[in-house]
């Protein structure tokens, strides 16, 4: 069977030629010795740290050359890259989850993820899927234009953005990262974890990769520079493994415009809640006295530690021509009166309204496809949902469903799959017990409605849409259409708890993953990752199983 790697080897990818609007995009993963708030550890950066930056236009086709040069053996050395928020209509082989949509990238190896963005646009991420990898440094920014602005010229624009005319700056610039950090390898916590059942509690928390923790060095604010009369785009973005953060700026308020890459109606507030994960881009009038303001975003999370300051997590706002200080502003405290007689407070998620074709599929008839998910702690660091510990399978489940796997039966109970109809309206009732804690869950492949949030009424009409909510006790319902077939991972973004078991996945249209207009892309090389990864010293033994299922179904790699 080596033979038959060999000739799959020399097929071209299945994106062959160069067309316009293609990104290359180079990705080294490797280990360094970093030390965002002072204390040095080895760790994984991805391009740069605290992580590249990827920018594209509406419609790009993303070619990601990832290569994998990890060594140490503190850390995961294999890799997988998730493309956080990416739908991948047809490339769900690209979606990066190990053992979900791939096998893991082998140390030494290379592999490029080619993407079709197609419409999407707004603010994403990406980060490692393996494991609780991401923990160490695996992850960056995606953002995914409607404008290009080169030497503040404006040079294209999509017709069809309604929001275009909202700002005046949006790059890198005013991209604002939050993330939590530890001073200890993420295999070792989680080994802790599992033995005392406590979530690993960060040393500091990062903005824009910086921080402090208690008892380091002062190491210099991350600042925001703006100038008088201008409105800026920003993006806040997520990055933590465990930490939500409460996001305001002294002396301002700010319109939300944008929900994890998705349009909403503007919305006037003073602060939010962004839970990991989650994405807001808010615009920011610089409208007040030119000086220098705190942008507060301090750290809710369970648990304490003698290095961790909650509070002390925040960046600085610089007006031109205001002196290179730290600021002496104070926190805006309660509701804030607006000159057009409301006011502004802190966001509550049930009030946001999508902006473009509102409304939860399916209206408020009832769903084609009703589940409920009930999640608890089942001691020891493990979590499980409807009573089953998720635990990855030896063959990646896109693997299995190319080569026919289509009922849940073809699958072990432990991989907890739901099989979805093709176009059904899928209905997810997601509670349990919190333990203190709000629980991020995140759906890949699609955008949800969240016809009933924590707090607020049902609402199927213009309902919030984005693909990360935050769920404690009370529970949330929320509502997708099955429309984009291929395996995806439903999960807690706690990167403690779904490696700790707490995650379902969707089989969505099986049969249409192998033929017909929505069968899956899929390349030569992705093919070769399981068996790279299975010669890596204490690998899986799937080699024999994965031959012998190739050799069954062979993809159309045009």
């Amino acid at each position: 069977m080596g033979s038959t790697f060999a000739a799959l080897a020399l097929l071209p990818f299945f994106i062959s030629q160069v067309l316009a609007g293609d990104v290359f995009v180079d990705l080294p993963v490797t280990n360094a010795i970093v030390a965002p708030d002072g204390f040095s550890r080895s760790a994984i950066q991805i391009g740069t740290f605290p992580g590249a930056h990827i920018t594209a236009m509406k419609g790009d086709t993303l070619h990601i050359n990832v290569t994998n040069t990890l060594s140490d053996p503190t850390m995961r050395r294999s890799t997988s890259i998730h493309w956080h928020g990416l739908f991948q209509n047809r490339t769900a082989s690209e979606d990066g989850p190990a053992f979900v949509n791939q096998c893991p990238i082998a140390p030494g190896s290379f592999y490029q993820y080619n993407i079709p963005l197609g419409d999407q646009t707004g603010s994403f991420w990406f980060h490692s899927h393996l494991s609780t990898q991401y923990a160490d440094g695996e992850r960056g920014t995606l953002i995914i234009c409607t404008q290009e602005v080169h030497n503040d010229v404006l040079t294209s624009i999509d017709p069809d953005d309604p929001q275009k005319h909202l700002w005046d700056v949006d790059d890198a610039s005013t991209i604002i990262t939050l993330a939590d950090w530890y001073h200890t390898p993420a295999e070792q916590l989680m080994a802790q974890f599992k033995a005392d059942g406590h979530e690993p509690v960060p040393a500091s928390g990062l903005f824009n990769g910086v921080g402090r923790y208690n008892g380091g060095p002062a190491i210099p604010w991350s600042v925001i520079n703006v100038v008088a009369g201008k409105r800026y785009r920003l993006r806040v973005i997520n990055i933590s493994a465990f930490a939500a953060y409460t996001f305001s700026i002294d002396g301002h308020v700010f319109d939300v415009i944008e929900t994890d890459g998705i349009a909403t109606v503007p919305l006037t507030v003073s602060s939010f809640v962004i839970h990991a994960a989650q994405r807001y881009s808010v615009v920011l009038a610089a409208n007040q006295k030119p000086q220098n303001y705190w942008i507060r975003t301090p750290m809710t999370l369970a648990g304490s530690s003698p290095l961790l300051d909650k509070q002390n997590v925040k960046g600085i706002l610089r007006y031109a021509g205001a002196p290179i200080a730290d600021p002496v502003t104070s926190a805006l405290v309660g509701p804030v009166a607006l000159k057009n007689g409301g006011s502004a407070g802190m966001l509550q998620e049930f009030q946001l309204a999508t902006l473009i074709n509102p409304g939860a599929p399916g209206g408020s008839a009832p769903a084609d496809h009703l589940i409920d998910l009930n999640f608890d702690a089942a001691g020891n660091g493990i979590w499980e949902i409807n009573g089953i510990v998720y635990t990855p399978p030896d063959l990646p489940t896109l693997l299995k469903i190319i080569n026919g796997a289509t009922v849940a039966s073809d699958f072990n109970v432990s991989e907890h799959t739901f099989i979805l109809t093709h176009n059904e309206v899928v209905e997810l009732r997601i509670h349990g017990a919190d333990h203190g804690i709000t629980h991020p869950f995140h759906l890949h492949g699609h955008a949800f409605d969240i016809v009933q949030s924590a707090s607020g009424p049902p609402n199927y009409v213009n309902p919030p849409r984005r693909d990360v909510i935050g769920v404690e006790q009370g529970g949330v319902i929320i509502r997708f259409r099955a429309d984009n077939p291929g395996p995806w991972f439903l999960h807690c973004h706690i990167d403690w708890h779904l490696e700790a078991g707490l995650a379902v996945v969707f089989a969505e249209a099986p049969a249409a993953q192998r033929q017909g207009p929505n069968a899956q892309i899929i390349s030569p090389q992705w093919l070769n990752l399981c068996p790279a990864y299975d010669a890596l010293p204490k690998g899986k033994s799937i080699a024999a199983l994965y031959v012998e299922l190739s050799v069954i179904w062979c993809p159309d790699f045009q």
